[in-house]
């Protein structure tokens, strides 16, 4: 009996270290939300005990028709999918546009950039200023950026959208609807996606 219990310790030790859980799911150390050094930038952990574990990075059953490398944003459960391909995804939580800011529809990345400018735009500002608030026209690349540690761009037929796949330092926002329309991650995970997704990934929105 004490060795079947000893056995069992050790296999719940193991799936713990490897981030299984019940429903299949592997889930990522907590270590990949702890601070980093990037591009001279020193982002601050994310107390991600404080974040619903369904938002952390994981890997995820998920049969789909579209190829690998895909990336499809379900605005409605608030997560973003990586296609690995073989029924699987990168999962990833995000912070999706309030009501009045939705946008769906396919796009692809066109651009990328690490630490972008913000710029605002011209609605926001005078939206804002109604509001009796006076924002910044543009902001540098920084820790405050509103764009976070990295952007991917979406381009359709008609142009720029408009929308991006960005980084945010707003960790608390994420499975929230809160920003101007624009799909955000935790810093952590937008750079996990960057290097995933190159130029020309196609971006569905449902």
């Amino acid at each position: 009996m004490r060795a079947k219990s000893i056995l069992i310790g050790v296999l719940a030790g193991m799936l713990a270290v490897s981030g299984c859980t019940a429903g299949g799911a592997l889930q990522t150390s907590p270590l990949a939300y702890g601070g980093l050094t990037d591009a001279g930038f020193r982002i601050p952990p994310v107390p991600i005990y404080k974040v619903d574990q369904k938002f952390h990075r994981q890997t995820v059953p998920y049969p789909t028709d579209e190829a690998p490398g895909t990336i499809i944003v379900d605005t409605g459960a608030k997560f973003l999918y990586y296609v690995l391909g073989d029924g699987q995804a990168m999962r990833y939580g995000i912070g999706v546009g309030k009501a009045g800011f939705e946008w769906h529809g396919t796009a692809r990345v066109t651009r990328k950039r690490e630490w972008p400018d913000w710029s605002a735009p011209s609605a926001m500002i005078v939206r804002e200023r109604n509001r009796g608030h006076v924002i910044p026209a543009g902001m540098e690349g920084g820790l405050m950026n509103p764009l976070g540690a990295r952007a991917l761009y979406l381009y359709n037929e008609k142009g720029d959208t408009g929308y991006r796949l960005h980084g945010s330092p707003e960790w608390w926002s994420i499975g929230k609807a809160v920003s101007a329309g624009c799909i955000r991650l935790m810093n952590q995970d937008i750079i996990d996606l960057y290097d995933r997704a190159p130029i020309g990934t196609k971006v569905i929105v449902i």
